[in-house]
């Protein structure tokens, strides 16, 4: 299976199904693991019925890292297709920089890790999550 990751600038927002967050926290890189998995992932989910897709990014990255207090912002918006198929799957990138987090978790989320740098391998999304975080560098956002 071939993955296509593209990047743009805008795009229509009823085309925003998903928000994917970038966190950093006291200069580590925020990951989270989901109960069922082993692999680690980059905040992020689903965008709900009424939600913008900011207050998706913010509700997400509460659920899954306990965030607290944080700012947020958006980076741009990414798209990906497997094997040629369109419509593309369109979600927002956002850039968090979390100052605390509540104690506990209160998702699907099992823990999260701060790490000094990304992970080498171990990805849930593999050929999709390490291109987030290079698009991320190449606008100089991390």
């Amino acid at each position: 299976m071939i993955t296509d990751v593209r990047f743009y600038e805008e795009i229509e927002d009823a085309q925003l199904k998903f928000a994917v967050i970038i966190a950093r926290s006291g200069g580590k890189w925020v990951y989270c693991r989901h109960r069922e998995r082993t692999t680690l992932e980059i905040p992020g989910g689903h965008r709900e019925p009424g939600e913008s897709i900011g207050q998706t990014a913010k509700r997400e990255l509460r659920e899954e890292t306990g965030a607290k207090d944080f700012s947020i912002r958006p980076v741009c918006v990414y798209a990906v297709a497997r094997d040629g198929q369109r419509p593309e799957s369109c979600g927002m990138l956002f850039a968090a920089e979390i100052d605390t987090f509540t104690k506990e978790l209160h998702s699907e989320i099992a823990e999260i890790f701060l790490l000094d740098e990304p992970p080498d391998g171990n990805w849930t999304y593999p050929e999709i999550q390490p291109r987030l975080l290079k698009e991320a560098a190449r606008r100089g956002i991390v």
